[in-house]
């Protein structure tokens, strides 16, 4: 069985951490499972956690007015899942939903935020690496909704 350590190193959102930080990050991680079609994050919902995907699919999508839910992206092994965890209010923007079986590591974003600010060097590692992630969502969120509103031009 891999310590949650063993799991953490996996993930490419890591890569390069330093052990202080690394060791730091692992004390508010825990493994975690959903099953198909289980709801992750709920749009609206309090931004308490992010994860990072092992296994499986999730689908994050927002709930269009007539069409129901939109999948804007699908992320799988060695994505991350929950940027809304960094910045406040700290409210989740999307749903998110399990597109099958999933595991993940799942961080407790209060504990985190609280070693940030304890460990400056912690909190800058920290956004940078999630500043990274944000922009790459925002790009596919941009493109997503690009080819959304092209189908609803003809």
């Amino acid at each position: 069985m891999q310590s949650i350590s063993d799991l953490m190193a996996e993930a490419p959102l890591l890569d390069g951490m330093d052990q202080t930080s690394f060791d730091l990050l692992a004390g508010c991680a825990q493994n975690v499972h959903y099953g198909e079609d289980q709801l992750v994050l709920t749009e609206g919902g309090p931004a308490d956690h992010f994860y990072l995907i092992r296994k499986g699919n999730v689908f994050v999508e927002v709930d269009l007015p007539g069409r129901g839910g939109v999948v804007l992206e699908a992320l799988g092994p060695g994505d991350v899942l929950g940027v809304s965890w960094l910045i406040p209010p700290y409210k989740n923007t999307f749903d998110a939903r399990a597109g099958g079986e999933v595991s993940a590591i799942r961080f407790d974003a209060v504990c985190i935020r609280t070693k940030c600010d304890a460990d400056p060097a912690l909190g800058y590692s920290m956004y940078q690496r999630f500043s990274g992630v944000i922009r790459q969502r925002l790009q596919s969120a941009r493109i997503r909704l690009l080819d959304l509103y092209s189908l609803n031009v003809d």
